[in-house]
């Protein structure tokens, strides 16, 4: 463009001849030079116009023309076409600034999870750090919020429960007991916890949870009382009558159901009792603000007792130093008790003694489902197919080994009496040696206390599986629900592993797969199951997914 310019002021050019992209001529409406030097630096040399020069601009066009004094026409479509790629190309760079801020978030595709791709190697004992900084928890209660909650003597009435089952199950209908209790604007007397026909257990309220703390914690959001108030004087009507019990409550129930079918009986009676209570709350069809106090409850105003927590922690301690140095753990929650084995109806490995004490107790328990048990071959391979069986010790050994889980894995237990004892359990020992229970690392005095109450132990069980490295469940149950969902409301970085039963049944049962191939389809099949951010779907529950309605993007 130099020379252009030189040899245009040395007259080479005849000044009539067209005005071309790069040519600058003083007598061109386009070109203004305003420079003492003719368009030179003080120094003499020529200088460079910026690319936003109409010099500049112009080398940008060459497909304007040779003349734009003739083609105005041609020169506006030119601009114009400009602006619209300068449109796009500003909503290009904002959807991949949008793209690289989003956060990490896994998207179902029919039964297929797809995740977002990561540079970061794989870790056997964590998720990608991608994963772990994108959602952070939001269900805490409101600080310095002003509570617009009414007195106890000027809500609707006293709502009361049972909460039946184990811990866990006990866990959740307390978490549904507060949600009802705020839907109603209700006051909640605490839950009672019901013996249970399996458990055998008589643990009160104050036996396993933090009173003051669930009370405190959630004096903002719902009225709780201790015990029923003193002017109801006859208390065992409360447990036994009909008339101060609601018991048509469909199972996941609307919270419009209770608006329109419980709390006009409430306002009646002053006091009712729900029972049965299990699962009477369903999930996407309650507002957003009630599951999120669900979470509330679960994951901040339910604390165990301190001497539990305490406990738990020496444990977690134990754990983590039992080879002379900082390692971390795996904790199995081993589902394969006899009851489990016995009501599952699947068919598992043993001597025909064993199949045949199996079927005696199966028509003992459950005459009814058992019948003459000539239909249950099929049904059994059938449950094994579609993932609804637990898998035996042997079969989870097999599967952490194929994950790359090598021989020295400190493994802690979380299971009640296998069913088979060792000899069920010996495969899976003897490729995991240092499998432990709690009862291996803490000596019969130190767990005396907590033998009172069942659900004591379970809570250790339960707080030991919630903080290790690496959580693998190997059946279903509020148990395992409950703690990978907490695991991904605390961040989602420790590892959740649910076994994909369905598929490995396939796998297990093939004679012609190698062993390549086989951990090509463990690994394959479960890289995207280890509690990783994704959507809480309609008719999903929260418990084992508190993402959508619990959680903000970091």
């Amino acid at each position: 463009m130099a020379e252009l310019r030189h040899s245009s002021s040395a007259g080479s050019r005849s000044s009539s001849s067209p005005l071309r992209v790069g040519d600058e001529d003083s007598s061109s409406p386009h070109v203004h030079d305003h420079s003492p030097n003719g368009g030179d630096d003080e120094d003499g040399r020529p200088r460079h116009r910026p690319i936003w020069s109409v010099s500049g601009f112009h080398s940008l066009l060459p497909f304007l023309g040779d003349d734009l004094r003739v083609s105005p026409q041609k020169n506006k479509i030119s601009l114009l076409l400009i602006l619209i790629l300068a449109v796009v190309s500003l909503i290009s760079v904002y959807g991949i600034v949008n793209h690289l801020n989003a956060p990490y978030l896994c998207k179902k595709d029919g039964i297929v999870l797809n995740c977002p791709h990561v540079k970061e190697s794989p870790s056997p004992w964590e998720n990608p750090l991608s994963a772990t900084t994108s959602w952070k928890p939001c269900a805490e209660r409101r600080i310095g919020g002003v509570s617009d909650l009414l007195p106890e003597n000027e809500t609707n009435g006293y709502v009361f429960i049972h909460a039946e089952g184990g811990l866990n199950q006990q866990r959740i209908a307390i978490c549904n007991a507060v949600a009802v209790a705020k839907i109603m604007n209700a006051t909640l007397i605490l839950p009672v916890l019901k013996q249970d026909q399996i458990w055998k257990d008589q643990t009160k309220f104050e036996d396993i949870f933090d009173v003051d703390h669930f009370i405190d914690y959630l004096k903002d959001d719902v009225r709780i009382v201790r015990d029923i108030p003193d002017w109801f004087t006859d208390k065992a009507e409360l447990f036994s009558s009909i008339r101060r019990t609601v018991k048509n409550i469909p199972k996941y129930a609307a919270a419009q159901f209770y608006i329109d079918n419980v709390l006009p009986r409430i306002k009646e009676k002053k006091i009712m009792a729900l029972k049965p209570f299990v699962d009477r709350l369903g999930y996407d069809n309650v507002p957003q603000e009630i599951n999120r106090l669900r979470c509330r409850v679960n994951y901040h105003a339910l604390k165990f007792l301190s001497e539990i927590e305490q406990m738990a922690d020496s444990l977690v301690s134990r754990m983590r130093n039992r080879t002379g140095n900082p390692n971390p753990y795996m904790a199995l929650h081993l589902r394969f008790e006899k009851g489990m084995v016995g009501l599952s109806f699947c068919d598992f490995v043993g001597t025909r003694e064993e199949k045949a004490r199996m079927a005696e107790y199966r028509q003992k328990e459950w005459p009814r489902r058992f019948k003459n048990g000539s239909h249950l071959w099929q049904l059994a391979l059938q449950k094994r197919k579609e993932g609804r069986c637990p898998l035996e010790p042997g079969e989870v050994a097999v599967i952490l080994r194929a994950m790359g889980y090598p021989k020295e894995t400190q493994i802690y237990v979380a299971s009640g009496q296998v069913y088979g004892g060792q000899n069920r359990m010996a495969p899976l020992r003897n490729m995991f040696p240092n499998l432990v229970t709690k009862e291996d690392l803490a000596g019969k005095e130190e767990l005396a206390s907590f033998r009172k109450h069942v659900t004591s132990l379970a809570a250790l069980d339960f707080l030991v599986c919630l903080k290790s490295d690496v959580f693998v469940m190997t059946h279903g149950g509020n148990f395992a629900k409950l703690i990978i969902g907490a695991r991904r409301y605390m961040g989602h970085r420790q590892k959740s592993i649910k076994p994909d039963k369905g598929l490995m049944s396939k796998s297990f049962g093939d004679p012609y797969m190698g062993w390549a191939t086989f951990v090509e389809d463990v690994v394959v099949t479960h890289q995207t199951r280890t509690g990783l951010p994704e959507e809480t779907f309609p008719n999903y529950d929260l418990w084992e997914n508190p993402l959508t309605p619990c959680m903000c993007k970091a």
